[in-house]
């Protein structure tokens, strides 16, 4: 009689981290994006999460590359500069039993593709969005992008007149349920979210601050590395605990937590820092960004969720079998659908 066992360093499903990794980082030595594509791995390997069941997307930039660089197992999708909303809501139709994880940038989202940003969030689609934001188009050279401070001077571009756009504070107003901020510095809080944000039945998003060491790496600039780390701000401490797992709380004083359960029975824990935080409450939610922005503040960690929120799957009568997988009597219209539809067009 033969008896399995489970292979050292491999999760409940018998895969290796290595299995969730993808193709060998082409962007430049020390980028945020790469530490940001290194906690996905680690996050759905840590979830026990089969890579086929992720479905990943892109649009254009150094950010959308960087879906290359993990779970090269997993289906993907590179869309047009801005357009990566649209593609994957079509696909996450067509297919609501995979995972979505879209990555876009700050040009990508906040620049071309903020409308389909702001109405791919008021959809409540379920997925992950991390935007990887850095200030600059790396891509192309350093040109400014929305998310810019003002008077920000870069070498070839002189000095940025605009004021920017907060993504967190436009997530929120278009009404996505679940909005984050992270610093890539900071990989374990990053791993924390992207954790609760695959758990979320809803639109995530994390706004994960991602140092350009090529173009936008002055010390005083607040999409660099020093001034993150200078000036980072947790909400909180947080943790998240998987569904079916015993919680402990030993490393939390008592009444100084809150517990946020999630549809599928995970928990997120918060440990109060030096201030009293609900994420669930929108109005403060958008208080506290508006008093970061005044402050320079880099204010980190689930600024909004809301695990209650209806999202688009609830909105329309879609079976759970993939569309691809019916049957043609099953897509088409009988010939008494069709007669009625003429005879109300007529």
């Amino acid at each position: 009689m033969v008896t399995l066992t489970r292979k050292e360093n491999t999760n409940t499903i018998g895969l290796t981290r290595n299995e969730y990794t993808g193709r060998p980082t082409t962007l430049c030595k020390g980028c945020g994006h790469t530490s940001i594509a290194n906690m996905i791995v680690s996050a759905c390997y840590e979830m026990n999460i089969p890579p086929e069941k992720i479905v990943k997307f892109s649009g254009i930039g150094c950010s959308s590359k960087s879906a290359a660089y993990f779970l090269e197992r997993s289906f993907g999708f590179n869309g047009l500069h801005g357009r990566m909303p649209s593609i994957a809501e079509g696909a996450l139709f067509a297919d609501k039993s995979l995972i979505g994880i879209g990555v876009s940038g700050d040009g990508d989202t906040a620049n071309i593709g903020l409308s389909q940003f702001k109405h791919f969030a008021r959809r409540n689609v379920p997925m992950v969005y991390i935007v990887e934001n850095n200030g600059v188009y790396g891509l192309t050279k350093g040109q400014f992008s929305a998310t810019a401070e003002k008077g920000l001077t870069l070498k070839r571009q002189g000095e940025n007149p605009y004021l920017p756009v907060d993504i967190a504070l436009e997530a929120i107003a278009a009404n996505a349920s679940f909005v984050a901020r992270s610093f890539a510095g900071d990989p374990k809080q990053v791993k924390e979210l992207i954790k609760a944000a695959i758990s979320h039945r809803g639109a995530s998003i994390l706004d994960i601050i991602s140092p350009c060491v090529t173009f936008n790496n002055q010390d005083y600039s607040l999409h660099s590395y020093s001034w993150g780390k200078g000036h980072e701000a947790p909400l909180h401490e947080l943790e998240f605990v998987p569904p079916r797992d015993e919680i402990t709380l030993d490393d939390f004083e008592r009444g100084s937590i809150k517990e946020v359960t999630m549809h599928d029975g995970s928990v997120i824990v918060f440990k109060k820092l030096a201030r009293e935080y609900d994420p669930t409450n929108r109005t403060d939610a958008i208080k506290m960004l508006e008093e970061a922005i005044r402050k320079n503040w880099l204010i980190t960690g689930l600024i909004y969720v809301d695990p209650d929120s209806p999202n688009i799957y609830d909105m329309y009568p879609i079976g759970d079998k993939p569309l691809n997988r019916l049957s043609s009597e099953k897509i088409r219209p009988d010939k008494k659908s069709l007669e009625r539809l003429n005879q109300s067009l007529k």
